[in-house]
């Protein structure tokens, strides 16, 4: 008997919805395998004067599958989170704080880019293992923090002609890449996504704040701004939607992000005369060669060398 279900699982939209879950899994396993709470199972909390200690867990207790009895993770939220500015939650158990978990709550997503994630005794469960601390530390959501990083490349020219590397003979493709002011870490210019605010929104402004400076601009200078990089950002392609493994992930809050690359290959084009100017979380910014030696924030490199690849460049 043919049912609708048949119809669905032999229909187009199936395959290319299989075909985009195959794609996302196999870029996840790409970047994390291996890698997976190596950034956040350090000694110690990032931003923190008073040196918050994890709880170290060893590679093989990670894992929430393997028991871990004597795993007692230390609980900690920055005070600047409890002071509740107004992108963090209140604390669960809150007088009227009620959350709508795995799913978009009003206007805050809480749904994860990798599936469903666990609830345990009325708190989220990092879906990649233990950290070593519990709450929400410098993170102001409970469960998934949803970040946004726009990759903006080109190729390196010397004299309007591409430059290859001597080794690989493969062209050298350089990315904007900011210093963040908290760590002093190299890193792709990005943010977190605003709750209502569509990710390509998000993928300009941070851009913008961070490259730019833009937040210093005046209005005729952001408007001016906005109109050169209107066709750059009207395009761009997804290179990575995920798991982070950031320092500043706990048990229950961590980062997801969405990394898109906006490339320009014509040198007259404005990525060839764009002005960077740091600002907002950024202290320094400069146009880096991609490279394999690169040392980038979290796994940043990693995000990189998927860009470095789609476009068959040196790494």
């Amino acid at each position: 008997m043919f049912t609708w279900v048949d119809e669905w699982v032999n229909s187009e939209d199936c395959m290319n919805l299989i075909r985009q879950r195959m794609d996302s899994l196999k870029k996840l396993s790409t970047i994390s395998s291996g890698k997976i709470h190596v950034n956040c199972r350090g000694k110690y909390y990032p931003r923190t004067d008073s040196k918050i200690e994890r709880v170290q867990v060893p590679d093989d207790k990670v894992d929430w599958s393997v028991p871990f009895p004597c795993y007692t993770p230390t609980s900690y939220t920055s005070p600047h989170i409890l002071a509740a500015p107004p992108y963090a939650d209140p604390e669960i158990g809150s007088s009227g704080f009620k959350l709508v978990w795995n799913a978009l709550d009003g206007k805050v997503n809480r749904s994860s880019h990798e599936g469903p994630y666990t609830i345990l005794d009325g708190f989220p469960r990092n879906l990649h293992g233990r950290t070593g601390v519990t709450g929400r530390g410098a993170l102001g959501r409970w469960g998934p923090n949803h970040a946004a990083d726009p990759i903006v490349t080109r190729w390196k020219m010397i004299n309007k002609k591409r430059v290859h590397d001597e080794k690989t003979g493969r062209p050298i493709l350089q990315f904007v890449c900011i210093q963040r002011r908290d760590c002093g870490a190299w890193a792709i210019p990005g943010g977190m996504v605003d709750p209502g605010e569509r990710v390509s929104v998000t993928l300009q402004r941070e851009f913008q704040e961070e490259a730019l400076n833009s937040l210093e601009m005046t209005p005729q200078q952001k408007k001016k701004t906005e109109q050169q990089l209107k066709f750059l950002f009207s395009g761009g392609e997804e290179v990575y939607s995920g798991y982070v493994d950031d320092p500043r992930s706990t048990d229950n809050a961590w980062i997801e992000t969405v990394a898109y690359n906006f490339h320009e290959n014509d040198q007259t084009g404005i990525l060839y005369h764009l002005h960077l100017n740091s600002g907002d979380d950024a202290q320094a910014v400069t146009w880096k060669d991609i490279n394999g030696e690169m040392n980038l924030y979290a796994t940043h490199k990693d995000i990189i060398k998927e860009v470095a690849v789609k476009h068959q460049a040196h790494w």
